[in-house]
C-alpha cells in the first residue's frame, strides 16, 4: 500500500499530514506534479510535463491495486475507484461508488456554468475542520490496513 498524491491542488496542509502517516504507519508516499509546481518532500516527488491532464495520465500509470489516492479531482477519481483501498478528497471526506456519479455531476453543471458566464462556487479559504477530517478519514484506512495485516510478513 501506497499513498499517491495529486500534487496539482493539494494543500501543503494534507501533504504535512500524509508525510506524517506515511511515517507514522511505514507505508511509500508519492506525489505526482507538473513543473509549475516545486514540491519538496522527503518522499518520493515525480514530476511530469506541463499538460492538462499529463498529473492525471501519470497517476493512472504509477498506481497500484491496494494504494490509496489522494484528489480534488472527481475524474481522476472515477477511473482509481476499483483499484484503490481508498480515495480521499482533501476536504477530507471519501470518494467511492457510493457517490461519485453525485460528484461527477455537480462538476459537470458547475461547468455549464461557467460556460455560460455564470458564476459557480470556487474555492474557499481552507478550515481547520477539514484538514481534521481529512486526517481522520487518513488514519481510519490506515489503522484498518495495518489491522487487517497484522501478524502477516
Amino acid at each position: 500500500m501506497r499513498i499517491i498524491i495529486d500534487g496539482d491542488a493539494c494543500p501543503q496542509k494534507v501533504r504535512e499530514i500524509c508525510e506524517k502517516a506515511a511515517r507514522d504507519f511505514g507505508v511509500g508516499l508519492i506525489i505526482v506534479s507538473d513543473i509549475d509546481h516545486y514540491i519538496e518532500s522527503d518522499f518520493e516527488v515525480i514530476v511530469v510535463e506541463q499538460g492538462r491532464e499529463s498529473v492525471d495520465y501519470k497517476i493512472v500509470q504509477i498506481f497500484k491495486k491496494g494504494d490509496i489516492l489522494i484528489t480534488q479531482d472527481y475524474g481522476l477519481a472515477s477511473l482509481l475507484l476499483d483499484k484503490a483501498t481508498a480515495i480521499i478528497h482533501t476536504s477530507g471526506f471519501f470518494i467511492n461508488k457510493n457517490n461519485i456519479d453525485t460528484l461527477l455531476q455537480s462538476r459537470y453543471i458547475s461547468e455549464r456554468i461557467r460556460k455560460q458566464g455564470g458564476k459557480s462556487k470556487g474555492p474557499t479559504k481552507r478550515r481547520k475542520e477539514q484538514d481534521e477530517a481529512f486526517k481522520k478519514c487518513l488514519y481510519k484506512v490506515l489503522r484498518e490496513y495495518v489491522l487487517k495485516n497484522k501478524g502477516r510478513t
